[in-house]
């Protein structure tokens, strides 16, 4: 499966965002830089993460975006489709025959859509966020 660049930077963000303390806004300059994201664009999918209730965003000085639910409930099929929209399979031809191959390859696509969704919905942000360093290692 294919990402978009917009996906990728959505969850990126999203990542950075889950490692930030929640009490503290992050800037979306500083989710940028430390991403190496364009600013501008990634501003437009934060607004997006927003509207879809992911993020919140503040205003002001010590404004900026925090998850606006915890990391573990976040999936990665939310936002996919924050910013994709829903996944689905083909459309429907209503008018062919069950036999008909066209009708045949829809319902495979389908199921595949099922699977895929039931899939990226299990993984949780929290599942992407890199493994803490341990301390005192090969001490």
């Amino acid at each position: 499966m294919k990402l978009s660049r917009t996906v990728r930077y959505a969850v990126q963000a999203a990542v950075q965002l889950a490692q930030s303390d929640p009490a503290q806004p992050v800037p979306c300059s500083r989710l940028a830089a430390d991403g190496q994201m364009p600013e501008r664009f990634l501003l437009q999918i934060l607004r997006n993460l927003v509207t879809h209730g992911i993020l919140r965003s503040t205003r002001g000085v010590d404004g900026g975006y925090v998850l606006d639910k915890p990391a573990e409930d976040v999936s990665l099929l939310e936002l996919i489709e924050a910013i994709d929209g829903p996944l689905t399979s083909s459309e429907q031809l209503e008018d062919l025959a069950s036999d008909d191959p066209q009708q045949q390859l829809n319902a495979a696509l389908r199921d595949v859509t099922e699977v895929t969704c039931r899939q990226l919905a299990a993984i949780k942000l929290t599942q992407l966020l890199p493994a803490p360093v341990e301390s005192g290692a090969g001490l």
